[in-house]
């Protein structure tokens, strides 16, 4: 009779637990949406055409491309998902991504933590042009150019157009001596950072922790169009295009220090609305 209820007792305890194990595979799947997405991988998934998940390597998830070039770089935890590429001095390079050949809408979408140096801007991405240091598309700080405090960041993208057959630069940043958003009171932390490119309207617009930061009196660019790129263009996380793949780096051109994770190229300009909910998703780790 001992025998039996021990095993009645054991035959109990196996089904409080396995109930518990039930109840908490629920909760995992049943997380409440946020904008209608269950994870980042959601938002956009069919205009999607690159994405680094940066852990552990520095694997283009969606051409399975690796790294033609690196410098000083190593993979450490503590990104927003997972590991996180960390730089010191440093870049990975790519050969040219099918995909990443012509962009005439795009999104960056990427997560940095960078100090403001005082010196040299930071090179987050750029795809770039043969023999130029900037390239096509380019997310930037301009950490130290517009005498702004330690803790701010001038986030800044850059993209070269063609009009009339001539090289167009139009760039689109906050200001930080308009307060408020525009502080940008970034430095030295996670900061989820993206900047979209319209090619119908030629809107230009920079976004930090989900929210428009961009200054609106250079937003706008009137009837530059479509962006052409100039070919082949190669993807660099870190470095200006002098750094890596030709043309003769200035002194200020250097590789950057500091960490990014979670990069994801779009072919289209995601609205506000789809900007905030990958920020909020990724912070969650979904």
């Amino acid at each position: 009779m001992k025998t039996k209820k021990v095993s009645l007792g054991i035959f109990a305890a196996l089904i409080v637990a396995g109930s518990i194990m039930v109840s908490c595979k629920e909760d995992a799947v049943s997380l409440p949406p946020i904008g209608g997405f269950n994870n980042a991988d959601e938002v956009a998934a069919s205009n999607l055409v690159a994405y680094w998940g940066l852990n552990g390597d520095g694997k283009e998830a969606k051409s399975g491309a690796m790294p033609s070039k690196s410098q000083n770089v190593t993979f450490a935890s503590g990104g927003p998902k997972g590991q996180a590429a960390n730089f010191t001095s440093g870049y990975l390079s790519y050969d040219a991504i099918t995909a990443l050949n012509s962009l005439p809408n795009a999104t960056i979408s990427m997560w940095v933590n960078v100090k403001n140096n005082g010196t040299n801007p930071a090179s987050f991405f750029t795809l770039t042009r043969p023999n130029e240091w900037a390239g096509n598309i380019n997310l930037m700080a301009e950490t130290g150019w517009r005498k702004a405090t330690s803790d701010t960041l001038v986030i800044k993208g850059l993209v070269v157009t063609k009009v009339a057959g001539n090289d167009s630069w139009q760039d689109s940043r906050n200001e930080p001596t308009k307060g408020g958003v525009q502080a940008a009171l970034f430095g030295g932390k996670w900061t989820h950072i993206v900047m979209t490119w319209d090619g119908a309207t030629s809107m230009f617009k920079i976004y930090a922790n989900g929210v428009k930061i961009s200054n609106p009196e250079w937003e706008a660019r009137g009837t530059t169009g479509p962006l052409n790129f100039t070919t082949p263009t190669k993807a660099i996380i870190g470095a200006w295009g002098t750094n890596v793949s030709g043309g003769t780096a200035e002194a200020w051109q250097v590789p950057m220090t500091g960490m990014v994770d979670e990069i994801r190229v779009f072919n289209k300009a995601l609205s506000d609305g789809d900007i905030n909910s990958l920020y909020q998703l990724e912070m969650a780790g979904r």
